[in-house]
């Protein structure tokens, strides 16, 4: 059996030509500040234009990777999201959306269809890296190939580039990168939600033919996770670094507490920058782990819950290992 190197050349269209990437933002000193950022990093490019052009006739400035810069939203804004997000799961292209913590879970409803990679608040450099990740699956598609241990290597992997990135920013002072071809850029803080689309879904935990033990009492769960919390008193936070599990926590004590949880709120829980957080999730979304489920009184808004086999592991989980614990303390 013999492997084949990755290939990191850029991805071609049809006629052979470097892909390109439409850039919609508010704002010409926005766009141009993106564009540029994306011509130095040798990426051909497309002005989109603003947001406002995605609303009304066609939406014929559609390049191979979209880019749009949404920082805030309002009716006018999640609209237009919306009908792109349609037009891009219909045309097989990729679309990366950079936004604001704020804006994120109306931002993360309002894209459904087309499997998306959201940014929050990234940097400059984050964003060209972002944009660089995409291309190099749409060049090589057997990057979407991946194992269940695949997967976890490639977000503990993510996570460590996440602190290396922010380490050197935090060296750099001024926020400032140099670019490929030797150019500064302004930085300042940025994290990103995972693509999920090159990966298949897998089964999250295996199905038990006898009746599930009942989930533990939610307060019981809220002090295991309070306990995980007081660590970082003590010691460095990301030395105990697990956002699966602490938003698998999280989940847990909302299902028992009867509440709903937001993608914002599961991203604190997990403990992390959110860059690791949103990726996370976005795994465990695709994986069947977590629920992705439509607000019934606002389609505008969506919440994060377990799945049924997740709670069923979860149940179980308690009953033999943290409920005899406790009745041993």
């Amino acid at each position: 059996m013999s492997a084949t190197d990755f290939a990191y050349d850029l991805a071609s269209d049809a006629a052979g030509l470097p892909s390109r990437i439409a850039v919609f933002a508010d704002g010409k000193a926005r766009r141009r500040e993106m564009l540029g950022d994306l011509a130095g990093a040798g990426f051909r490019t497309i002005d989109g234009g603003a947001l406002d052009a995605l609303l009304g006739g066609p939406i014929t400035l559609l390049g191979d990777v979209v880019l749009v810069d949404c920082p805030a939203v309002d009716a006018q804004h999640l609209a237009a999201l919306a009908r792109l997000d349609m037009r891009v799961a219909q045309s097989g292209a990729r679309l990366i959306v950079s936004t604001s913590m704020e804006a994120l879970d109306d931002v993360f409803a309002a894209l459904e269809q087309c499997e998306p990679q959201i940014l929050v608040t990234p940097s400059r450099a984050e964003r060209v890296v972002a944009v660089g990740r995409v291309m190099a699956e749409i060049a090589d598609p057997r990057v979407r190939e991946m194992t269940e241990e695949d997967r976890l290597s490639l977000l503990r992997l993510s996570q460590q580039v996440e602190a290396i990135a922010s380490k050197l920013d935090g060296l750099s002072g001024s926020g400032r990168f140099a670019g490929p071809h030797g150019q500064a850029d302004t930085a300042g803080e940025g994290r990103s939600l995972p693509d999920t689309r090159a990966h298949q879904p897998s089964s999250p935990a295996r199905l038990y033919d006898s009746q599930s033990p009942p989930l533990p009492d939610p307060r019981m769960v809220r002090r295991i996770i309070a306990g995980r919390q007081a660590r970082a008193r003590f010691f460095d936070g990301a030395l105990f670094a697990d956002p699966a599990w602490d938003m698998l926590l999280d989940l847990t004590a909302a299902h028992g507490e009867g509440q709903k949880v937001s993608v914002t709120s599961l991203c604190i829980a997990a403990d992390v920058p959110a860059t690791t957080a949103l990726r996370w999730l976005g795994q465990m979304v695709e994986t069947g782990i977590f629920r992705r489920i439509a607000d019934e009184t606002d389609r505008r808004r969506a919440f994060i819950a377990l799945s049924d086999a997740s709670i069923e592991a979860m149940s179980r989980y308690f009953a033999e290992v943290e409920v005899p614990l406790a009745q041993a303390a």
